[in-house]
C-alpha cells in the first residue's frame, strides 16, 4: 500500500521535496514501487505547486486590474 503524504503548504519546500524525489528517481537505486510512490508524490508537489503560482498569477492581476500599483522605487 503507497504512503500517503501531507503536501507542505510551503512552495519553496515542495520545490526541495521535488528535486530530492527527482534525485532518487535518477540515481537507480530504488525498486520499482519506491520507484512509484517517488514518482506519484512527485505528481501531487507539482500540482501543489502549479496551484500555488496560479494563485500568486490572480493576485498580480487583480492588483495591475485594480490600479493600486504605483511606481514605488526599491532605492534606499
Amino acid at each position: 500500500m503507497a504512503k500517503t503524504h501531507s503536501t507542505p503548504l510551503d512552495f519553496e519546500q515542495s520545490l526541495q521535496q521535488l528535486a530530492g524525489l527527482v534525485d532518487a528517481l535518477e540515481s537507480d537505486t530504488l525498486s520499482l514501487e519506491q520507484a512509484l510512490e517517488h514518482f506519484e508524490r512527485g505528481i501531487q508537489l507539482v500540482r501543489h505547486c502549479q496551484t500555488t503560482l496560479g494563485d500568486a498569477e490572480q493576485r498580480v492581476e487583480k492588483v495591475l486590474a485594480d490600479g493600486t500599483l504605483q511606481d514605488v522605487s526599491l532605492e534606499g
